[in-house]
């Protein structure tokens, strides 16, 4: 016998309605619920796979390639970070050492040579850089490729630019050693403070730039 809503003016109520409410609403909870667990996994993998990708591209995601404008235009990042080399080279007095010596520093490795017409003209401003940065973990490493006959002559260049001290590589073992082979000179290296290789420029440049400094000022800020 069927109960009378007094509300609906005397129509029958539906008996099995809310027996049938009671087996349908189990099944739309256990949907709702599979559909926000697999949205939250979507969310997890999508988290993951921004920090690989920050982990694979340092270069990336610290922000250099953003750097690389104005005087630092012709700056590459380097994507996939390789470790100080341990090419050898001598100082002014020529003792034998290699960049292992600057660990824990920003290490801008210039070669250049006396012959070399844009390496002369972009000493001074790598001379700005370094007493931009006295007393800080960054080094101007500037090393010579001149032959021992013309060793003379490059110390008394770079003498005209302190605080730059003389280094000299006249095997060309960086030439021979570094990947990619650098295509002319002057080339500029810079490695972070853990000692990564992180960016490379081919050519001359204004290093006393506010865009160098910018550079230099990024990966000085990282913890080895």
């Amino acid at each position: 016998m069927s109960e009378v809503d007094p509300l609906a003016g005397g129509a029958p109520l539906n008996a099995s309605a809310p027996a049938e409410a009671e087996r349908k609403a189990p099944g739309l909870g256990r949907g709702l619920t599979v559909a926000l667990v697999c949205a939250a996994l979507v969310g997890v993998a999508a988290v993951l796979y921004v920090m690989v990708a920050a982990i694979a591209k340092p270069g990336s995601a610290d922000g250099l390639q953003a750097l690389a404008s104005g005087a630092m235009s012709k700056l590459k990042i380097v994507e996939t970070p390789s470790p100080l080399p341990s090419t050898p080279f001598v100082d002014a007095a020529g003792r034998p050492l290699s960049l292992a010596a600057f660990r824990g520093k920003v290490v801008v490795l210039n070669l250049w040579a006396t012959w070399c017409p844009p390496c002369r003209k972009e000493m001074p401003t790598l001379a700005r850089l370094q007493a931009a940065y006295a007393g800080k973990p960054v080094a101007v490493v500037a090393v010579s490729l001149d032959t021992p006959t013309d060793t003379d002559a490059a110390k008394t260049f770079l003498a005209q630019y302190p605080p730059l001290a003389f280094y000299q590589d006249a095997k060309f073992n960086f030439v021979t050693d570094l990947r990619p082979t650098p295509a002319g000179f002057p080339t500029t290296i810079i490695f972070d403070r853990s000692g990564q290789e992180r960016a490379i420029m081919s050519g001359g440049a204004d290093w006393a730039s506010p865009e160098a400094r910018a550079v230099v000022d990024r990966l000085w800020a990282q913890r080895p």
